[in-house]
């Protein structure tokens, strides 16, 4: 699955990795691209919204937006 985020309050490169080490201890993510602003995570479905809404919240910002997307297999 694919989450997007969008994420309000963050204004520097601190702030990013503020965010992205307060998401590593989030089960099922895979991947996580986290620039100001946003959040593009890649997760097995277990990273919930309100887990990653909680996490960021930890780190002291907040999730304005949030867009969950699933994989799809290519039709061959």
């Amino acid at each position: 699955m694919l989450t997007r985020l969008r994420i309000t309050g963050m204004s520097c490169q601190r702030c990013v990795q503020a965010v992205f080490t307060a998401l590593t201890p989030v089960p099922g993510i895979r991947s996580a691209e986290v620039t100001i602003g946003a959040a593009v995570i890649e997760h097995d479905g277990q990273a919930t919204v309100a887990a990653l809404r909680e996490a960021i919240a930890v780190s002291g910002y907040e999730v304005s937006l949030a867009d969950e997307e699933r994989r799809r297999l290519p039709i061959l």
